[in-house]
């Protein structure tokens, strides 16, 4: 499933319609390069999520937690050298079931994520603030939310066509 956004507010409400399909013990993997709108789309779900606080890149200390709805921890594993830092972090705890966990740069650590994740992928489009958005349901965890992912992702391709 594929869409476009046309600026960052798209992008956060796009992370705002995906949080509404969103459960305990999910865990959303972001991908893409540099400033292609990782934390955007984060700000977005935990807005959907109804977390008051700012929400900002933890590139430097890895995991931030944020109280809403349901839990949220947001995850970067940008600077992390070992696969190791990732549970030394407590990654096992992150994904225990009990809250939302997103993962920024997840691509990087793929091989040792749970099978049941909802992968995003984010790239800059022709325009400054263009983002093409490809998302993917995975695993039995997301099987029966596939058709509601989809009106999602297909909802934004109409409202920025609108």
């Amino acid at each position: 499933m594929k869409t476009r956004t046309r600026s960052a507010a798209q992008t956060r409400a796009l992370g705002i319609a995906v949080a509404a399909l969103l459960r305990p013990g999910d865990l959303v993997v972001l991908a893409g390069d540099l400033g292609s709108g990782k934390t955007t789309f984060a700000q977005g779900i935990a807005a959907g999520l109804g977390v008051d606080d700012p929400v900002v890149s933890p590139t430097f200390t890895i995991v931030r937690e944020y109280e809403g709805r349901l839990p949220l921890a947001h995850v970067d594993v940008y600077r992390l050298d070992r696969l190791q830092e990732l549970y030394d972090v407590g990654f096992e705890e992150l994904v225990d079931g009990e809250r939302v966990t997103i993962i920024e740069w997840g691509d990087v650590v793929q091989r040792v994520l749970p099978a049941d994740h909802l992968s995003v992928e984010l790239e800059p489009g022709a325009l400054p603030d263009e983002r093409l958005v490809h998302v993917h349901a995975q695993g039995r965890a997301w099987r029966d939310r596939t058709e509601r992912v989809e009106s999602v992702v297909s909802s934004a391709s109409s409202a920025e066509d609108g």
